[in-house]
């Protein structure tokens, strides 16, 4: 087998990041990185040029992190609500998906696709739901999700004692 060291011009996924020097096999960089314009060959001209275009991407990328970071703040003082039909003891008739999440999101003027919000699963209980919404490969924000039960009459804390005691 034979391997060969190629410089990334991209971020390749389960490889490496752009500026990395990776060994992988010939057949892989002959026939996929090289052509597709992925990587070069690692010598010293084309390091040397990598270094400087390296240089600049760090730059760019720190910049895209620090607005990430803005969006993670304001996202985590969002608190979004949903009323759904739910029976007696709190589970819902439906859930509430990811498509709705991103949908309540898109009303408030955030711009957020369906797949960058990420969910262990639907979500099918009345309460209090922290929701994951997924910006970059190294950074994600959290969001609070309220999911009430329709037709729910709204007792306050005080009141909901008096209201359960029977009548003498």
């Amino acid at each position: 087998m034979k391997v060969t060291e190629i410089l990334l011009r991209e971020h390749v996924k389960n490889l490496g990041r752009c500026g990395d020097i990776v060994t992988v096999k010939a057949g892989y960089a002959r026939n996929y990185l090289v052509p597709r314009g992925i990587g070069i060959q690692a010598n010293a001209d084309n390091k040397a040029a990598m270094d400087r275009r390296r240089e600049r991407l760090d730059v760019e990328e720190a910049a895209m992190l620090a607005e990430f970071d803005k969006t993670i703040d304001m996202y985590s003082k969002l608190k979004l609500e949903t009323t759904q039909r739910a029976d007696d003891h709190g589970r819902l008739y439906g859930s509430v998906s990811a498509a709705m999440i991103s949908t309540m999101l898109e009303e408030l003027g955030h711009k957020v696709a369906e797949k960058d919000v990420r969910l262990e699963g639907p979500i099918k209980a009345i309460g209090e739901h922290s929701v994951v919404i997924h910006l970059h490969a190294e950074r994600s924000g959290t969001i609070s999700l309220t999911v009430k039960a329709e037709g729910a009459e709204e007792v306050p804390a005080e009141e909901a004692p008096a209201a359960e005691a029977p009548a003498e």
